[in-house]
């Protein structure tokens, strides 16, 4: 996981897992930007309203939560090193929208 990117973890582990578990888009059914700040950000649409689910870079000005953090940040909590709720508690992990889909976003960044 050192090597990986949030290029790379958007692009390659959450649209694998979501090509692999169709029913977690159904399970959500919305839409999520991630703002991913600092070195290797970028921003990326993860669309579970589509199904299988689908990842694109941009934002496709839709979402009903948006979430923002540092690149590094975001790897420590997908990596497991941050808990999501500690960084949101701590300003590191801002989320804006639906708090609702924000609680459904372990079963997708996870």
């Amino acid at each position: 996981m050192a090597d990986q990117t949030p290029k790379s973890y958007f692009e390659e582990k959450i649209a694998k897992k979501l090509k692999d578990k169709p029913e977690l888009s159904k399970a959500v059914n919305s839409t999520y930007e991630f703002n991913i700040t600092g070195d290797n950000g970028g921003v990326w649409t993860v669309d579970l309203i589509k199904e299988p689910g689908e990842v694109s870079v941009g934002s496709q000005g839709a979402a009903k939560c948006v979430v923002t953090c540092t690149s590094a940040d975001f790897m420590n909590i997908v990596g497991g090193k941050m808990n999501a709720q500690m960084a949101f508690m701590s300003g590191k992990l801002k989320i804006k929208g639906d708090m609702g889909l924000a609680m459904k976003l372990q079963k997708i960044i996870g």
